[in-house]
């Protein structure tokens, strides 16, 4: 068994890509779905304890699984050969099947945008334990990037497992030694939660929602203590341009969590390079 993966490994990239456009259809299915399950979660336990009765839909089961995929408008099931990742999207035209209903372009891009950064990772870090956590970092930081962007959620069904996943992945220094991990996900979460605080106690105002805390908590899992500043920097960095390029209107609310992902993907992926860079401004800076 071993030697035939062992002669899949010239293959890496281009497997990692079919991997990630097959990934990339489910991830579909998360980023609209676990909202959805979030809401009704927290409408079934405020109701329970209103003694108010649940409506016939409320009662029916919603979760990852069930119910099958349709079409929103005329419910039409979603057949098999029309979940073939980016494919059946093409040979539909973009429309549902049924009723002709134009299917949101994202879908996708999604699927293509999984399939590339998994082709990424398995070009980076070729055939190793390392490209496989990459994979499942790499898709979970998809996941919450589309859901943070449509909804402000940072769901813990995905941010605490995330973060549970980078101390396994470290557990024998795979990326970054255990101690690091450990100090990474503890200074990850207190460092924003005390920046909240802070600003909390100074305006009066909320600054940033739990799940900020937690995603940083888990980037810390996976990529070290020691990348934490250079990590908020660029998120940081990445958050004001996206801002301006949107032209955000003053007051209104944006979502800092995919400037987290987009920042920490990005370090996992150039590692050695923003390391390097780092020690180099440091030691020309003279600290």
């Amino acid at each position: 068994m071993l030697d035939f993966l062992q002669e899949l490994a010239p293959f890496a990239v281009p497997l990692a890509a079919l991997f990630g456009l097959l990934t990339g259809s489910f991830l579909n299915v998360v980023i609209y779905r676990v909202p959805v399950m979030m809401e009704r979660g927290w409408t079934a336990f405020a109701k329970e304890h209103l003694g108010l009765v649940l409506t016939a839909e409320e009662r029916q089961p919603f979760n990852l699984i069930k119910p099958d995929s349709r079409c929103p408008k005329c419910h039409a099931p979603v057949k098999p050969w029309q979940n073939i990742p980016v494919v059946s999207y093409l040979l539909l035209g973009g429309k549902c099947g049924s009723c002709k209903t134009p299917i949101s372009k994202r879908y996708p891009l999604v699927e293509l945008l999984t399939g590339v950064l998994f082709a990424v990772v398995a070009w980076q870090y070729g055939w190793t334990v390392v490209a496989l956590g990459g994979v499942v970092l790499t898709a979970m930081l998809i996941a919450l990037t589309f859901i943070d962007a449509d909804t402000q959620y940072l769901p813990d069904q995905l941010t605490l497992p995330l973060v549970w996943l980078g101390l396994l992945f470290n557990l024998n220094g795979a990326f970054v030694p255990l101690t690091s991990a450990v100090l990474g996900a503890v200074c990850g979460y207190m460092s924003l939660w005390l920046l909240c605080y802070i600003y909390k106690l100074l305006t009066g105002k909320i600054g940033m929602g739990g799940g900020d805390f937690k995603l940083l908590a888990a980037l810390g899992a996976w990529l070290g203590v020691g990348v934490l500043p250079v990590l908020v920097f660029m998120a940081a960095l990445i958050g004001v341009v996206a801002a301006l390029v949107m032209r955000v209107a003053k007051g209104q609310q944006f979502a800092f969590g995919p400037s987290l992902a987009m920042a920490g993907w990005l370090i996992f992926i150039a590692n050695d390079k923003i390391t390097a860079a780092v020690k180099w401004w440091l030691g020309a800076s003279g600290f």
